[in-house]
């Protein structure tokens, strides 16, 4: 436990180049110059929200199904903040956590090369997990806090502890099964979680373009499948922004 640290992913991706064990979950009190995906800033007021990361080394999972795994952070902790604290969930793609379409926290997962005597490459995934945040503190009116959200003296160590059972369960599962998310069953539990799927998006591309069109769902290699009027495009990456449910 850090009473504050710039980053916990900048500062457990260091440890682990100096040849950290696998399995350190790092907490900080104060997370004062996080990182989100995008490169955006992501700044906690102190003992406002949940902050961590966690050192992994999936060893037995192929490079190429890595890209699962902010997928299945995202699902981690959707699991372990229903079950902590009841509170209905959702996944908007790839990994934003959402309470009624409301940013309850995000996570940025990278990957960390280093010395084979070290143990080779590993995987620092970090989460930020608003709490008690009021809607003063929060960076944009589009996020909340489990507070906003209604439960009433959230315990953060109640909450870390649910999130790091189900991220635990899920990744072992996955490894278990060399990656593979449709034999582990975290495909079906993804989608199941996944608010984004049959929902009108539009979704801010890496290149500075946008596309328009409906979610048709996630492939085994955890990319959007959007129905666009030119056709199906699948999507590695992209900023996801939900249209609004009609009423009726």
């Amino acid at each position: 436990m850090l009473e504050a640290s710039p980053s916990t992913n900048a500062e457990l991706a260091e440890r682990a180049r100096r040849g950290e064990a696998p399995g350190l979950v790092l907490v900080a009190e104060h997370q004062t110059a996080g990182r989100g995906r995008l490169d955006r800033v992501w700044v906690t007021p102190a003992r406002a929200a949940l902050t961590f990361s966690v050192l992994l080394a999936p060893d037995a999972v192929p490079t190429p199904r890595w890209p699962w795994l902010p997928l299945l952070t995202g699902l981690a902790v959707a699991q372990g903040v229903r079950r902590s604290c009841g509170v209905e969930v959702g996944l908007k793609w790839p990994n934003d956590v959402l309470v009624e379409d409301a940013k309850l926290a995000g996570i940025l997962v990278e990957r960390v090369e280093r010395p084979a005597q070290h143990g080779g490459p590993v995987a620092v995934v970090g989460v930020g997990l608003n709490v008690t945040t009021t809607r003063a503190e929060l960076p944009v009116e589009t996020a909340t806090s489990l507070a906003l959200a209604g439960v009433e003296s959230p315990d953060r160590g109640e909450i870390l502890l649910a999130v790091l059972d189900a991220f635990g369960d899920l990744s072992a599962r996955w490894s278990a099964a060399g990656g593979d998310p449709v034999a582990s069953g975290l495909h079906a539990s993804y989608l199941a979680a996944c608010t984004t799927v049959g929902r009108e998006v539009r979704v801010d591309l890496p290149d500075g373009g946008t596309l328009s069109g409906t979610a048709a769902g996630v492939d085994a290699d955890g990319r959007l499948r959007v129905a666009t009027p030119a056709g199906e495009r699948v999507l590695g990456a992209g900023d996801v922004v939900h249209a609004r449910h009609r009423a009726g």
